[in-house]
């Protein structure tokens, strides 16, 4: 449990100005990895993917996969940067050991992509303009498995296992220049932005992009300087985030924290944080190095990779509508206003709502049932709407039997509860239950009668001319009928039994 001073977030936000950055490793779904043919493969037994190469055997060289340095090209095309000419692996020397050479193949002071952008949109509809300093090629570390502490971290640990499957795993890391001026919107930029390289790398299927996996993982690094200071603060960086919500949750807690060792006249100590997802704290790591602690040197096994213009353009055409371009043009074809549509991002369900577009609903229909009843199921099972096995075919079907007068939209609620269980698609959810709406006179009329008996002022009013009394009617017919009556019929049967016109 921590034992970290804070200051209240927006308490501290009175006194200091935070300045941001962020260090994306985005893992590339190659085939074999960056320098080995071993298979770039995840969740295979320990210990199966390796080669000589990987594990740093004397007498072994490395060979740089091509598809990797497309794949890196194309993302940084994605990400507005420039693509270098020519550009060098470094060695980037540490002892860690996950890490069987003792240095990491990177890029220093010449990476392959660099001075790009992202304009990010808050839910305020603020956009922040993110610049992105570089995007280099480097080798994934292995991972290790710690035994016998209570939390699963090597503090406290009384072993290590190692598995060196991940170790060559292809990596491009994004870093960003520092952020300023967010002030309160730090913790939601850190989010947004993430989300933003996941989804574009996403799109580019240059990666699987599952963070719970660690395909996507952030380092975010936060300094507070008190306002109007000319000069930032100390940072810290809080190491390999693997969830949006967390990044947030980081992002915050370390503001937080920064406020409080400032407020206590302290200065804050440059070094690494881990965080802790159950108690939603970080927690110390080690000092954090400078580039001259590494000793970067050139990787004297690697020829400098040379990328000419025109192999560039040809990479650039082959790139896919990218999702900025794409939610502008979804938010036209569909009609939705500004905060209509930035609702539906916010929620991450533009895709689920085109997909289903794309099957068949309307964009209003689609809009409905992803951001009602869907979202609301999600919420009571703490899923993300998608995870809930909903298809977009299922909503599609329920708008079809709607239309069809077979249920209404309170059966399609159950309906969905129902998908949700696992009980089936919506058409056979509906027969197997017997949930279609009573559509027979004879069954209605005597729910009618009932209802009429039960409230003969209601019949005076409409006798008396007013119509729209009849909703009082409806309610009692459709608790009889266990919400499957249709109610456009209830209302055609009442006015023709009172000889009322509509």
């Amino acid at each position: 449990m921590s034992t970290d001073a804070l200051v209240d977030f927006d308490e501290a936000l009175t006194r200091y100005e935070p300045a941001l950055g962020f260090e994306v490793h985005v893992e590339l779904n190659t085939k074999t990895k960056m320098f080995s043919d071993a298979p770039n493969e995840f969740g295979d037994e320990a210990n199966t993917n390796v080669t000589p190469v990987d594990l740093g055997l004397p007498g072994t060289l490395p060979v740089v996969n091509g598809k990797a340095i497309e794949y890196s090209i194309k993302l940084g095309l994605a990400l507005n940067c420039s693509i270098a000419e020519s550009c060098r692996f470094a060695r980037k020397n540490y002892f860690y050991p996950d890490n069987p050479k003792n240095f990491q193949t990177s890029q220093y002071d010449e990476p392959i992509a660099f001075d790009g952008w992202l304009d990010i949109e808050l839910d305020s509809g603020r956009v922040i303009r993110v610049d992105i300093e570089r995007a280099h090629m480097e080798e994934d570390a292995g991972k290790l498995t710690h035994l016998g502490g209570a939390s699963g971290r090597i503090q406290g640990a009384s072993a290590s296992l190692v598995d060196y499957n991940r170790a060559g795993v292809p990596l491009v890391e994004i870093v960003t220049r520092p952020i300023l001026g967010v002030g309160a919107d730090a913790p939601e930029l850190g989010r947004k932005y993430v989300a933003a390289i996941r989804d574009i790398v996403k799109a580019l299927d240059v990666s699987d992009a599952r963070m719970e996996r660690g395909n996507v993982r952030c380092d975010a690094n936060v300094s507070l300087a008190p306002i109007g200071a000319d000069k930032l603060g100390t940072r810290s960086e809080t190491k390999n985030v693997n969830s949006l919500r967390s990044i947030e949750r980081a992002v915050r807690y370390e503001i937080e924290r920064h406020a409080a060792i400032l407020d206590a006249g302290e200065s804050v100590v440059q070094e690494t944080r881990h965080w802790h997802e159950d108690t939603r704290t970080t927690s110390s790591g080690r000092p954090k190095s400078d580039a001259d602690d590494y000793r970067y040197f050139p990787e004297p096994d690697l020829v400098p990779v040379v990328t000419s213009r025109e192999r560039v353009e040809e990479i650039r055409a082959t790139l896919p509508e990218l999702p900025a371009a794409r939610r502008t043009r979804l938010q036209g074809e569909w009609g939705f206003s500004d905060e209509e549509f930035r609702d539906v991002v916010n929620a991450g369900l533009d895709t689920a709502i085109d997909e289903t577009v794309t099957a068949g609903a309307t964009p209003a229909a689609a809009r409905k049932w992803w951001m009602g009843e869907i979202s609301r199921l999600a919420k009571d099972s703490d899923l993300e709407p998608t995870e809930q096995g909903i298809l977009p075919a299922d909503v599609v079907e329920i708008e079809a039997l709607i239309a069809e007068k077979k249920i209404n939209d309170k059966i399609g609620k159950q309906v969905l509860k129902l998908v949700a269980a696992g009980e089936g698609r919506p058409g056979a959810i509906v027969e197997a239950k017997g949930l279609a709406v009573v559509s027979d006179d004879g069954p209605l009329l005597a729910a009618i009668e009932e209802a009429m008996a039960g409230a003969p002022d209601v019949v005076e009013k409409i006798k008396a001319g007013k119509v729209q009394a009849i909703g009082a009617l409806i309610g009692p017919v459709m608790k009889a009928t266990r919400g499957q009556a249709d109610a456009g019929r209830v209302r055609e049967l009442v006015l023709e039994k009172l000889g009322v016109q509509g």
